[in-house]
């Protein structure tokens, strides 16, 4: 069976969600900027990934970054999910 080291995805998933947050508790970043935020330190966190996870997805620093920046992203989803979930209920 393949693993395609997804618990490390999800982990830079949970640190750019948590700094997306802590971003929006500060006044001093505008919300649209916190995307961007979410997605560099994605593509941070992915390069760093690679070197020192071992079940990490990727091979080369392209791709790792890549992965962690679609990972900083989807912080920025889960949290519009969130968002709207608990608006419509």
């Amino acid at each position: 069976m393949m693993d395609f080291g997804i618990a490390s995805v999800a982990a830079i998933t949970v640190v750019c969600y948590l700094g997306g947050m802590a971003c929006k508790a500060s006044a001093k970043v505008n919300d649209e900027v916190i995307p961007v935020v979410c997605g560099v330190t994605g593509g941070i966190l992915g390069v760093v990934g690679m070197y020192v996870m071992p079940d990490f997805p990727a091979t080369d620093v392209i791709n790792a970054a890549a992965i962690g920046i679609v990972s900083g992203l989807a912080a920025t989803g889960v949290h519009q999910v969130v968002k709207q979930a608990s608006k419509s209920a």
